[in-house]
């Protein structure tokens, strides 16, 4: 029971780093091209996690590791940041709400798909009351859209899913920073090439908020919030510890309203007073 309790701790704590990460990320794309975004990011971040695991003396991952660390990084570290980053130029951030509330379930599933995992069948329930309540908020908020930007959210939201319940996996035999760490290694080659081949070209143009939406995407969203995401996964279950995302749209509208002083109607309130108990439902049936 405390381990199953430590990993919704953890889980919590890695879903208010990832918040902010669409917001900073919509910062940062008014400066960096999509491309030059993920490439740097994860080359930041891989150079990082790196370090740590020469300093902490980290033994190699074993070959049959290697395809989920693909798996993981194919998912987190390249396609969900480049696909959020593309769809971005297309809808606002308020409606990729949509998308973002329906990532628990991905995850879930995922986890189930990988025999992982059998949650009852009150879970299910709870865990589409929750995405239907998220969605349901963000398309009556009055955030527009595009189909191209929509079909970019769907797409980014199946490679998470899948990238956090490989990764969770993973996490229970290499350790929660040990996974991301890896993942990044494994896609640092790529990924730097194509932070070089799309560098700025006026570097002098690049805002204060654009190099700190950068520099929070790298160290926090790419790397402190794996930290803590993997090991909630993996000692409070994939499909359980999945659900705290369904808070991730309503902390992001909250840290708008206290950093850029924007209003909080009382139906976010209503809203997230909803998930909150869908996510207890969830955890207690999981």
């Amino acid at each position: 029971m405390e381990r199953t309790t430590a990993g919704w701790w953890s889980g919590l704590a890695g879903v208010l780093i990832f918040s902010g990460s669409l917001p900073a990320t919509r910062v940062a794309i008014q400066d960096f091209s999509p491309l030059f975004l993920t490439g740097a990011r994860a080359t930041i971040a891989a150079l990082l996690g790196g370090g740590l695991l020469l300093l902490l003396r980290q033994p190699r991952p074993a070959r049959g590791d290697l395809l989920p660390l693909a798996i993981v990084a194919l998912g987190v570290v390249v396609g969900f940041p480049l696909l959020t980053a593309l769809a971005l130029r297309h809808i606002s951030a308020g409606h990729s709400v949509v998308f973002i509330g329906l990532l628990p379930l991905a995850t879930a599933l995922f986890g189930v798909l990988r025999g992982a995992e059998r949650p009852r069948p009150a879970f299910w329930l709870f865990s589409l009351a929750g995405a239907a309540i998220v969605a349901g908020f963000a398309l009556t908020s009055g955030q527009g859209g595009t189909a191209a930007g929509d079909l970019l959210m769907i797409a980014a939201v199946i490679v998470c899913g899948l990238g956090y319940a490989e990764g969770a996996a993973l996490s229970r035999r290499l350790g929660g920073w040990q996974v991301i760490s890896w993942a990044l290694l494994l896609s640092l080659p790529v990924m730097a090439v194509v932070g070089l081949f799309s560098l700025p070209t006026h570097w002098g143009n690049i805002s204060s908020p654009g190099w700190l939406s950068l520099g929070y995407v790298s160290l926090f969203s790419m790397l402190i919030g794996f930290l803590f995401w993997y090991r909630g996964l993996a000692l409070g279950g994939i499909a359980g510890v999945s659900q705290l995302q369904l808070l991730q749209p309503f902390f992001g509208l909250l840290l708008a309203g206290l950093l850029l002083h924007e209003t909080i109607g009382w139906s976010m309130i209503v809203c997230a007073s909803a998930v909150i108990l869908c996510v207890f439902g969830a955890k207690r049936f999981t």
